[in-house]
């Protein structure tokens, strides 16, 4: 692992917003956990919430897990790999349609996969 994806994923850190280059990513494909290559997201799920943040409405079924995270002032749900745990980032309800989810995603925690 990079040494901010271990922050993120294992020490439940945030990267800066906009400094992801996956948020400019737009092929077909997936994105998987880095830290263990677990599916998370199909590119087509993927939109721009204006966050400085990948974001997608729905995650890969069985994919992530959630908890109640009260780390900060207010109370967030965490999104976790529900492979190996690490953690992902954030989901909030004030997403697109269908699912009005916002899954608001650190980029060290994740890699892409094109569609061959």
């Amino acid at each position: 692992l990079s040494p901010e994806a271990y922050k993120v994923l294992r020490k439940h850190g945030t990267e800066r917003a906009g400094t992801s280059p996956l948020n400019a990513e737009k092929r077909a494909g997936e994105f998987i956990c880095a830290g263990c290559a677990a599916p998370l997201y199909d590119a087509s799920a993927k939109y721009e919430s204006g966050t400085g943040w990948p974001s997608f409405y729905r995650a890969k079924d069985g994919a992530v897990g959630t908890s109640i995270d009260k780390s900060i002032f207010t109370t967030r749900t965490e999104v976790h790999c529900a492979r190996c745990g690490g953690h992902l980032g954030h989901v909030f309800d004030d997403g697109p349609e269908p699912t009005g989810l916002r899954y608001c995603m650190n980029g060290a925690a994740m890699k892409f996969m094109p569609e061959k």
